[in-house]
């Protein structure tokens, strides 16, 4: 049985001491860095932009997983291929030519994630899905961090699965919100491959501990 992958999110960090909070992130057993970029328009909150990235990058040393919830975000493609991103999610609901736009993240060189509100099916994603690295299930509503687990998220995180194996895509699921140690194991067994944590990981009182008990938690 594979080991989960966790990427903690950025948006819960510290920022008046980044560099210190990526860098334990470059300590801890978590594989990516999750970076939520908003816009104040797709979704209710402004989150940071490319200066913010672009200084996560330099200190980065493991892969930056980049969540754009804005609008248009075929725009900006290529911004983010140059400031170092390793997988690229933008939104369905944002998107209205997707497949469009997933082959522009991969030609831009980053593997192409797609990000789906908690209302929107996963069966939206039937015709693309063969295309996609990455499929992220938004297990809060987008926006803001500390939000409370939407329970629906289990069985939309096993119809994804059943999607994923019946196309024989090679498809990751990520869930995005709410995650704690107490949920890890049902996510997981739920069909779930990467987890983003942002205030479980970073309100604690040791984060790169809690990483750890996250992992745990899964075995």
């Amino acid at each position: 049985m594979s080991t989960i992958k966790i990427a903690p999110s950025l948006l819960a960090a510290d920022f008046g001491n980044l560099q210190r909070d990526v860098e334990m992130v470059n300590r801890s057993r978590a594989d990516w860095h999750h970076i939520d970029v908003m816009d104040g328009v797709f979704v209710p909150n402004i989150s940071y932009g490319m200066p913010v990235v672009k200084a996560i990058a330099e200190h980065a040393t493991k892969p930056l997983d980049v969540h754009l919830m804005i609008v248009d975000p075929d725009r900006y493609i290529n911004v983010f291929a140059d400031l170092g991103a390793s997988v690229l999610t933008v939104h369905l609901e944002a998107c209205t030519h997707l497949h469009r736009t997933v082959q522009a993240i991969k030609k831009a060189g980053m593997q192409a994630g797609v990000a789906l509100n908690p209302h929107t099916n996963v069966q939206l994603l039937e015709d693309v899905i063969t295309d996609l690295d990455l499929v992220c299930i938004m297990s809060v509503n987008p926006g803001f961090g500390g939000q409370s687990f939407i329970e629906n998220t289990y069985s939309k995180t096993r119809a994804l699965k059943q999607l994923i194996e019946r196309k024989k895509a090679s498809t990751l699921i990520e869930i995005d919100g709410g995650v704690t140690s107490k949920n890890a194991k049902a996510l997981k067994d739920a069909g779930a491959d990467v987890l983003v944590a942002g205030s479980f990981v970073f309100k604690s009182d040791s984060p790169e501990k809690t990483i750890t008990a996250l992992i745990q938690a899964t075995e």
